[in-house]
C-alpha cells in the first residue's frame, strides 16, 4: 500500500466509523497490507486483494473476550 492509498483508507475508516483517532500505518516489508489503530491500540491488519483486475480490501478484526468486560 502506498502513501496515497493509506491516506484514502484512513479517511474512509474515520468517516465510516466517525472516529478521527483511527490510523492506518504501513507495515515494514509488507506491500499488500497495513495495520489499523484506534489511538495507540492495534485493532487489526488490513489486506489488499487484487483478483481478475478488481481490487478490494479485507479487514478482519479479532475481539478478545476480556475486551467485552
Amino acid at each position: 500500500l502506498d502513501a496515497t492509498e493509506i491516506r484514502r483508507l484512513e479517511d474512509y475508516f474515520r468517516r465510516t466509523f466517525r472516529m478521527p483517532e483511527m490510523r492506518v500505518m504501513q507495515r515494514p516489508k509488507q506491500d499488500a497490507s497495513a495495520e489499523v489503530y484506534i489511538g495507540d491500540e492495534f485493532i487489526g491488519v488490513l489486506f489488499r486483494d487484487e483478483d481478475d483486475g478488481e481490487m478490494s480490501y479485507n479487514f478482519p478484526m479479532a475481539i478478545l473476550d476480556f475486551d467485552l468486560e
